[in-house]
């Protein structure tokens, strides 16, 4: 079964229509009409991998909401909405340590990409291998799965780094053991720390309780530093220290807790490169970097197109509750014939889009729609006009142009268009490396 979302919302028909949405798109959602239902449901209920809430309902609000939750849950991702476009609001939330936002109205689309972005991946056991050139790394990696030494996986966005990490983990000693992911882009630069080292009770504002950070978590099992090239120097220097010393101590603590893990860090960048601009720690480069894999783009390994779609097609809730779908040989053609920028999560995407295009059990040609074709010109039946209008308004569109026009402005010195954004420059390197992934044209230096 897919990743569990839960849904905040007042407004009934946009609950139930964003719930509708991400059931198509293979996620469990359950949904809630206050952020007081909402406690209620993480006290009694599995919690689950991610929550988007309203920011304006009733007593309380998604901001006391988020608070709420970040006492008792740091990694647990959430996203805000908000219908006023309140600059200030948004960013107060994502200081208090929500991933993202969105701003009504939105686009279906838009929804599930930031939940494809920020939700912890789950993958099935059985990992897709029939080009050859996958199962030779398939096979390199097994053989070093069973040594406790740290692997650094590189590779371009979406090529499925954490499935080859997951892979390493289930093919290891400490397969028994948890395996711990923690995207370092993902957490405000603020909370990574905390995050990682954890904390005890009055170590900051709101620790109103002691909580384990994703090291001890990880204890006689794996951690996996997704895109640790985006960490800040100074937490890479804590870092190091952590892996040269296997001992970690929470914020506010005095005692060391001796650690048993193996760590797995993945990068969509050229590590070395980084090293020679000094924007990532040599001496931790090759502590991590012991034995180094690159995952391969979708495109250098052809043969893996088809039966990876179809894979998707399987574990489709949606599909599988219309008695399954196959690929013509037209669509598999097509497949193939595609270059994939985007590699298996565009392929995901696709697919999803393909289940609802698709009139029967056969996913032919035509309802392939890659991008930008995939922008359909009918009615969005995902909200009515009495919830929200239709999500049509595109504020990563927005966030991007903003950039852009700081990049210019300031002659593409990303030091001066961090300062002048009032953002890190650790997120402003994200989301540039997000606008290059999706073809924005990015002005001044490099």
């Amino acid at each position: 079964m897919g990743s569990s979302v839960l849904v905040v919302e007042d407004d009934q028909a946009l609950r139930e229509a964003l719930t509708a949405s991400l059931q198509v798109g293979g996620f469990q959602a359950s949904a809630v009409e206050s952020a007081e239902s909402a406690l209620s449901f993480l006290a009694t209920e599995k919690t689950p991998d991610m929550v988007i809430t309203d920011m304006q309902m009733g007593e309380m609000s998604g901001i006391d909401l988020l608070k709420s939750i970040r006492q008792k849950r740091i990694d647990l991702p959430v996203i805000l909405m908000t219908a006023y476009g309140d600059v200030s609001d948004a960013v107060e939330a994502m200081r208090l340590g929500a991933c993202d936002y969105l701003q009504k109205p939105f686009e279906a689309s838009q929804l599930s990409q930031l939940v494809n972005n920020y939700i912890p991946k789950k993958v099935c056991s059985d990992i897709i291998v029939e080009d050859p050139k996958s199962q030779q790394v398939f096979e390199f990696a097994k053989k070093i799965a069973v040594t406790d030494s740290n692997v650094l996986l590189s590779g371009p966005s979406g090529a499925g780094k954490e499935v080859m990490a997951r892979f390493i983990h289930q093919n290891s000693d400490r397969s028994e053991s948890p395996f711990v992911a923690i995207n370092c882009a993902a957490i405000p630069e603020n909370m990574l720390e905390a995050t990682l080292f954890g904390y005890e009770k009055g170590a900051f504002t709101g620790a109103l309780q002691a909580c384990a950070g994703k090291f001890e978590q990880a204890q006689k099992g794996t951690l996996l530093l997704d895109e640790i090239s985006e960490m800040d120097l100074a937490l890479q220097a804590k870092i190091l220290r952590v892996i040269q010393e296997k001992e970690v101590e929470r914020l506010g603590g005095k005692k060391t807790i001796q650690l048993n893990v193996r760590i797995i860090a993945t990068t969509n960048r050229d590590l070395k490169l980084e090293v020679s601009e000094k924007r990532f720690r040599e001496d931790l480069y090759y502590r991590l970097n012991v034995f180094p894999i690159r995952c391969l783009a979708l495109s250098e390994r052809p043969l893996d197109i088809v039966p990876l779609a179809q894979s998707i097609l399987s574990n489709n809730p949606f599909v599988t509750s219309r008695g399954g779908m196959n690929l013509s040989t037209e669509a598999k053609s097509k497949l193939v014939a595609y270059h994939w920028p985007g590699n298996v999560r565009e392929l995901d995407n696709l697919m999803q889009r393909a289940a609802v295009l698709a009139s029967g059990d056969l996913v032919e040609a035509d309802d392939l729609q890659f991008e930008p074709d995939s922008e359909i010109q009918v009615e969005d039946s995902l909200v009515n006009e009495s919830s929200a209008s239709v999500l049509v308004n595109n504020v990563q569109h927005h966030e991007f142009q903003l950039i852009v026009e700081s990049l210019v402005k300031h002659n593409g010195k990303k030091k001066d268009v961090a300062e002048a954004l009032g953002v890190s420059p650790r997120t402003l390197r994200y989301k540039l490396a997000r606008m290059r992934e999706l073809g924005y044209e990015i002005p001044g230096k490099n």
